[in-house]
């Protein structure tokens, strides 16, 4: 009975905390799932339904691929395809010879004897020709032999003997050229070659692009962990000579609302993200400068008119107007706030202890980048 009574070993502590778990050799165990959130990435900022975050992540990855490869490839959303200029028509086909004029028999004139004694001796010349047409096939194919009888080695005594005899002749003739039909074999030893070399220069590049996507470190878009209820963070890995995250996400928004083509259910607002950094004023001041720089530079003589807005998730402990303040008074002198009607718009979007900056044109107008009211039917 004592040893019934015995308490069995638990991994939770007198305090109530869990122990850790280790694998074999001290490893500790690795949580699964995706990175978090960090300061110095760039992409895209999505917020989605609350617990619809792993639904909108996939879809927001196949969004942003096609319409990253649309401007790539220079491309248009929404354009329809051509149509083949061979492609069959609907037409009604009616034939000469029906089996409805066997019906009408008894209403035919008396020219009926002379149209079909016209008939038979049209026929009659058909056959001819097609008879004369088998004879000098018949013909051609006993004095030339054809090209896979001479490739495979099937040649007819009779050739054999001329060609012997008229060797010399060939020979003093031209002695750099060679048979036709050597030449045929060897055009289609060429062909069979190039197209396996074609074949396996497919394989390559499939096996490569394979390799690529199974590989984490070289995708171009992948999810990260943003540790909110409605939020998805897609990061963009910085590479040279393509399109930034802004340039994507207006074409996608401008797309969006010439075609008005459903292309998410998950995805609510899509935004660009090239500043991430800590939530604190001198670090969101200190980021901000070549992205300022970049936007609004000094030297201009085209002004803009520009508004700040400002969401925080998960973090109360920082002053809106301060950082409102901050943002608006790193923009050079030659530009101006404009609330009502303003050019360019900076997006800070806090989140936790990350701040992410971004720049978008034409705010308003394209429904403050909400992607499902952007597709919704015009009422």
């Amino acid at each position: 009975m004592a040893t019934e009574n015995k308490a069995k070993p638990s991994t939770v502590t007198n305090k109530g905390k869990k122990r850790k778990q280790y694998l074999p050799h001290n490893k500790a165990v690795k949580k699964k799932g995706a990175y978090p959130l960090r300061p110095g990435v760039q992409g895209f900022f999505i917020t989605c339904d609350g617990g619809r975050e792993r639904q909108a992540a996939h879809e927001a990855l196949d969004v942003i691929d096609s319409f990253f490869e649309e401007l790539v490839n220079g491309k248009d959303f929404g354009e329809e395809p051509a149509v083949l200029p061979n492609k069959p028509l609907n037409k009604k086909i009616t034939f000469s010879y029906s089996d409805d004029e066997g019906d009408d028999d008894d209403d035919k004139g008396d020219g009926e004897g002379e149209e079909e004694g016209q008939e038979e001796v049209i026929k009659s010349n058909a056959s001819k020709e097609i008879d004369a047409s088998q004879e000098s096939l018949t013909n051609k194919d006993l004095d030339h032999p054809t090209s896979d009888d001479a490739c495979h080695g099937k040649v007819t005594e009779e050739n054999s003997d001329n060609q012997k005899d008229g060797a010399n002749i060939e020979n003093q003739a031209d002695n750099s050229e060679e048979p036709p039909e050597k030449k045929q074999c060897l055009e289609t030893d060429t062909s069979k070659s190039a197209t396996n070399e074609k074949e396996k220069s497919i394989d390559k590049l499939i096996e490569a692009e394979l390799n690529e996507l199974g590989d984490k470190s070289k995708r171009l878009f992948f999810n990260l962990d943003s540790g909110c209820n409605g939020v998805v963070f897609v990061q963009m890995r910085k590479r040279d000579g393509v399109p930034s995250p802004k340039d994507i996400v207006q074409h996608m928004m401008t797309s969006a609302a010439s075609t008005r083509k459903h292309m998410s259910r998950f995805i609510l607002r899509v935004l660009p993200v090239e500043v991430a950094c800590y939530s604190s004023e001198e670090e969101i001041t200190r980021a901000m400068k070549p992205l300022i720089e970049q936007y609004f530079p000094v030297e201009t003589q085209n002004p803009r008119k520009f508004a700040v807005l400002y969401e925080a998730r998960a973090n109360s402990g920082i002053d809106r107007m301060k950082i409102i303040n901050s943002v608006a008074k790193s923009v050079p002198a030659p530009h101006k706030v404009d609330l009502s009607n303003p050019d360019m718009t900076i997006v800070v979007e806090i989140v936790k202890t990350i701040c992410l900056i971004g720049v978008v044109e034409k705010y308003k107008e394209l429904a403050k980048y909400n992607l499902r009211q952007l597709t919704s039917p015009k009422q």
